[in-house]
């Protein structure tokens, strides 16, 4: 009897780092990611400064507290991409340019199991380079305006400026 329970420890003690091993592929494989109804879908419009949609425009999505690249792809005709089967976690979608510089991202996205999560990526409004250069006339004050409105700016802050005759000393 006793060289039956010695042998019963003895392989008792063998198996214990398969049992382990059981038990965590066991657990991994009831990860968020692998669980059904957990996967993720993101999906959004990529816009232009006034509102039209970014046609082919290639777009990607960041793991926000990893900083890597999840995911890639370009926009449709309508400006719409779609990030499927992504994991639980916080993400930023941007929109990216030829070379390769980020033009414009979304919010952050804070996402779980089974989540759907929606973002509208803008681009921002640009002011010419040369804006203002020529003078201020009422033609480039109103053109100025209703791009302004046109990209949604809600507010302005005008600020005195200096002339000739308000900065010479008497």
């Amino acid at each position: 009897m006793t060289k039956i329970l010695r042998a019963a420890a003895i392989i008792s003690l063998a198996l214990l780092p398969l049992r382990a091993q059981a038990q965590k592929a066991a657990r991994a494989s009831l990860s968020p990611a692998g669980r059904p109804g957990t996967s993720i879908t993101i999906r959004g419009n990529a816009l232009d400064s006034v509102g039209g949609p970014l046609a082919d425009m290639p777009v990607r999505l960041r793991d926000a507290r990893a900083g890597k690249i999840v995911d890639s792809q370009s926009t449709d005709k309508t400006g719409l991409f779609e990030f499927r089967s992504v994991e639980p976690g916080s993400y930023i979608v941007e929109i990216v340019g030829p070379d390769k510089t980020v033009l414009a991202a979304s919010q952050l996205l804070s996402v779980n199991a089974g989540d759907e999560a929606s973002a509208v990526v803008k681009l921002p409004f640009k002011i010419l380079p040369f804006a203002g250069v020529l003078g201020h006339s009422a033609q480039s004050a109103a053109v100025i305006t209703a791009a302004a409105g046109a990209s949604q700016v809600l507010a302005v802050k005008a600020l005195a400026s200096a002339t000739p005759s308000s900065t010479s000393v008497r």
